[in-house]
């Protein structure tokens, strides 16, 4: 599609714009709520069905490291096997 993807298994769980000032992570409808309202300025709903999906937009101008590494990680643990995420959690 002309821009980078992360993949876990085959599964994409966040992509990067290529003028890498936006970016998209798979979260749930929930957590998707929950970074909207505490920055909007930084997440906001991809529009559609994707975005009411819990597909989320990251203006990485105005984002800090600590919030797109929390959305990343939670974006991967919805994607990624229950198995390989269970395993992280018990080390």
């Amino acid at each position: 599609m002309g821009h980078p993807d992360f993949r876990i298994r085959g599964k994409i769980f966040a992509t990067l714009n290529s003028d890498e000032a936006r970016g998209m992570a798979k979260l749930t409808p929930d957590q998707q709520a929950m970074f909207v309202r505490t920055e909007p300025k930084v997440f906001q709903p991809v529009p559609g069905a994707w975005g009411r999906r819990g597909c989320t937009y990251i203006r990485l101008e105005v984002a800090t490291e600590p919030s797109v590494r929390q959305a990343l990680i939670a974006a991967w643990r919805n994607t990624a096997p229950k198995r390989l995420a269970q395993m992280l959690d018990d080390e």
